[in-house]
């Protein structure tokens, strides 16, 4: 067996924009990808539940130390939220709870609509993915605890109503990292008195990265490697790039601190050839690194 995984290949660095097909959890499209590349050191950046489809990015080798990084970008979703029914997991996925007729003009569902966009305190689903004291809360609600969590701020840049058809909204979610698309269901639908759950969600962009640049699982398993995107493209995409030579190449391959240029924010480090050396932050009087890529 190869000391990468179980192909007998060398390690592959990249990323991957795969789009996610439903009926599987994140962690069981990194076990594919493992097989399909042949290595181990594979992970993925914000985790989609089982019914949610759409941009799951997956990094490969030492693309994998880009991800959490990608993972507190902006996202965009389009989702149908369904009033009239509360749901244990806030989504079509869980037991009913109460059914409740709806009685929602679109005045007040627009209203309700603006009322969750901008800076709002969201308390997460108690099936969500969110760690309570180490564990994350869905495990502890499968063991049979119950589970509160606490409200977090996030940012909703747009919450916008595309069809209405009958009791089920189409809407399109412009958000920040953290912000969970299940909670919005439910609170639109306590909001507007009837209850509501999400039946539906794809994500269509995580930062840069757009479905329309995202593969299917089959075509991942068809092509490997090569619909990899190569880890100094993913970083000049994610990222603005800085190019250095010489003696400040060797500092950040140390990780050694580089004189600031006046840009604060995080950038991609090059050298002339075009290899990516590092990850940094620049902020008023200091670049440190976030992430040193050791060479291939």
């Amino acid at each position: 067996m190869s000391p990468h995984g179980r192909g007998t290949g060398p390690q592959v660095d990249g990323l991957l924009v795969l789009d996610k097909p439903a009926g599987c959890t994140s962690h069981d499209v990194v076990a594919r990808a493992r097989r399909i590349l042949g290595q181990r050191r594979i992970g993925h950046a914000g985790t989609l539940d089982p019914m949610a489809t759409g941009v799951l990015l997956l990094g490969a080798g030492r693309a994998t130390r880009l991800l959490g990084h990608l993972a507190l970008t902006d996202k965009t979703y389009t989702a149908t939220i369904r009033l009239g029914r509360t749901t244990t997991t806030d989504d079509a996925q869980g037991e009913p709870l109460v059914d409740r007729p709806v009685d929602v003009d679109d005045v007040a569902l627009l209203r309700e609509l603006g009322a969750l966009t901008g800076a709002i305190d969201q308390v997460p689903s108690s099936v969500s993915a969110v760690k309570v004291d180490g564990v994350r809360a869905y495990a502890r609600v499968r063991a049979g605890e119950q589970v509160e969590l606490a409200a977090r701020r996030v940012t909703v840049h747009r919450f916008d109503l595309l069809a209405r058809r009958g009791d089920d909204l189409d809407v399109v979610v412009d958000c920040s990292s953290g912000t969970y698309i299940r909670a919005l269901a439910r609170d639109l639908g306590s909001a507007l008195g009837c209850g509501g759950h999400l039946v539906a969600l794809r994500r269509t962009v995580v930062g840069p990265f757009e479905l329309a640049a995202a593969v299917s699982l089959d075509t991942f398993a068809q092509r490997g490697a090569a619909a990899l995107t190569p880890l100094g493209e993913a970083v000049s995409t994610s990222f603005a790039r800085r190019e250095v030579a010489g003696a400040q190449a060797v500092d950040v391959t140390h990780g050694r601190r580089l004189t600031p240029l006046g840009q604060p924010g995080t950038y991609g480090v090059f050298d002339p050839d075009g290899t990516v050396l590092a990850l940094v932050e620049e902020t008023a009087d200091t670049v440190r690194s976030l992430v040193v890529f050791a060479p291939a």
